[in-house]
């Protein structure tokens, strides 16, 4: 059984999360540079099976995509050509960002921890991950 590995792709950092073999639970990975997400997934991969790839799709609040997806759509692209096999999902990542952030606050956070742009898009990966898990829970009841 493999995991579901979530994406939240941005110009300069990767957001990673990764779901439990069973995919119930979402577990924010780590976040690595744009420039070097290929050589992360080819690792990873190396080491785990992975059953699908969740990337979180920037979108305007009238639905359409936001200027973000210029440079999600190469890497999109990137990703469906090295891993044919393994389909991709795109999921709204509006408001993760905001998410990531509000739950630093009210998990009593420093101001130092907060300002944090790698655990931010860490969080922001587990956030898209997270909604994406409950949202094929409740398709299937």
């Amino acid at each position: 059984m493999g995991r579901i590995l979530a994406i939240d792709y941005g110009r300069k950092r990767v957001g990673i999360a990764v779901s439990d073999p069973c995919k119930i639970i979402a577990i924010g990975l780590q976040t690595v540079s744009s420039h070097d997400i290929f050589k992360f997934i080819e690792n990873y991969l190396s080491q785990e099976t992975v059953d699908l790839f969740v990337v979180g799709h920037p979108k305007q609040m009238d639905n359409s995509d936001s200027e973000s997806m210029i440079y999600i759509k190469p890497f999109l692209a990137g990703l469906k050509r090295k891993y044919p096999h393994i389909p991709v999902v795109m999921y709204d990542e509006r408001f993760t960002s905001v998410l990531a952030h509000k739950a630093l606050i009210e998990g009593g956070a420093k101001k130092k921890t907060r300002q944090n742009k790698a655990l931010i898009d860490t969080m922001s990966a587990t956030i898209i991950l997270t909604s994406y898990l409950e949202q094929q829970r409740n398709l299937n009841i």
